[in-house]
């Protein structure tokens, strides 16, 4: 149970035990000394217990006695053996809603505490990312499938090195605590490596030996990792992962395709793969060019007709415009009106724009590609 719902189920604990009670005091009254309705006042504590505190279970016990011994006294039962009944009954209600709502306010305050604590994971493994790093402005969303969780298998992250800005964004397969663990593996080994490791293929393999020791090799990891230098050169190794979108500000869309494709993380080593360091693809970059990186989530949204959204025909106009942010935002809200559901997969994206400073001379053509052979 999230803590927004605690916090919501307690605002008015005694509302819908009173309005139950007063009920059943409209019908008594309407059907007079005919039916003995006395015991089923008993459903004031009760109800209370789903929601209320002790204190509360207990004064809803006390209004159902009231009630009781005021409509017994009404119809001419006072003292009979149907009000001592009713009231016999009301009170074993009230003791058995006392015993479950202390148990259930047990439960509930176990699971604030776990909350919390995931929360903070949560903000540990997801730290927001600043607007800019080095010659690169930023933008990141993230959208768990999951309602008791902000974060699910999918991660990013960027950090500044003395190469450049580097980058990842990965899908860790399968779902469950494993998952969220593997990708803190994941981002853990990255956030070591990128910053001082020279070359970018070292940082695979850092990450391919942190899941070695640290996963139980059951789960494999698609990703990229990405490179970009103050000049513009990117380089990109893509490990099964979607192709990220490039975006160039003469206007030209276009899917940065892998010509050496890499195996997922933690299948390398069963593929007999290495990481060679011409296993990349190499892109120049200028200024006002944005790529798109993103998980699975993006493209394998589907609409009602089974159809998977069309990253290159929709998201790339939606990217043009405004701030990163905006952009993204405006990305999100053209994926929900797609589908016309909730998502039913984690999603992450990482927009990244190249704004260097104010750029002299002539540019050469924008976007041109240059594949590891």
């Amino acid at each position: 149970m999230e803590l927004r719902r605690i916090k919501a189920m307690a605002a008015s604990p005694s509302a819908l035990p009173l309005a139950v009670m007063l009920g059943i005091a409209v019908v008594d009254t309407a059907t007079g000394p005919t039916f003995n309705l006395l015991p089923l006042y008993a459903t004031g504590p009760a109800i209370a217990a789903a929601r209320g505190s002790l204190r509360n279970v207990l004064l809803m016990g006390g209004v159902a006695v009231a009630l009781c011994v005021a409509f017994a006294a009404k119809a001419d039962r006072l003292g009979a053996l149907r009000m001592y009944v009713a009231l016999a009954a009301i009170a074993y209600v009230t003791l058995a809603a006392v015993y479950a709502a202390q148990a259930r306010l047990r439960t509930e305050r176990r699971l604030v505490d776990v909350q919390e604590v995931a929360n903070t994971l949560e903000d540990v493994l997801f730290a927001p990312l600043p607007p800019t790093i080095g010659p690169v402005r930023l933008a990141a969303s993230y959208i768990s499938a999951s309602r008791a969780t902000r974060i699910g298998g999918d991660l990013y992250e960027a950090v500044p090195s003395l190469h450049g800005v580097r980058l990842v964004v990965a899908d860790v397969q399968g779902k469950g605590l494993e998952t969220v663990r593997c990708a803190a593996v994941v981002l853990t080994a990255f956030r070591e490596a990128a910053p001082d490791v020279v070359d970018l293929a070292d940082v695979s393999h850092r990450i391919e030996s942190a899941m070695d020791r640290r996963t139980d090799g059951e789960r494999f990891v698609t990703g990229l990792l990405a490179q970009v230098d103050p000049d513009g050169h990117l380089i990109v190794f893509n490990h099964g992962h979607p192709a990220p979108l490039l975006l160039t500000s003469d206007g030209r869309i276009e899917l940065v395709e892998p010509a050496v494709p890499v195996p997922p993380f933690g299948l390398t080593a069963l593929a007999g793969s290495s990481h060679r360091q011409d296993n990349f693809t190499r892109v120049t970059l200028h200024a006002g060019d944005r790529l798109l990186l993103y998980t699975d989530g993006l493209s394998e949204a589907r609409n009602s007709a089974g159809r998977f959204y069309p990253v290159s025909e929709r998201a790339g106009p939606l990217l043009r415009e405004a701030s990163p942010e905006t952009a993204l935002g405006r990305l999100r809200a053209d994926v929900a009106a797609f589908t016309g559901a909730p998502p039913d997969d984690d999603s992450a994206l990482l927009l990244v724009e190249f704004a260097p400073g104010t750029p002299s001379g002539a540019k050469p053509q924008h976007g041109v590609a240059e594949r590891g052979v």
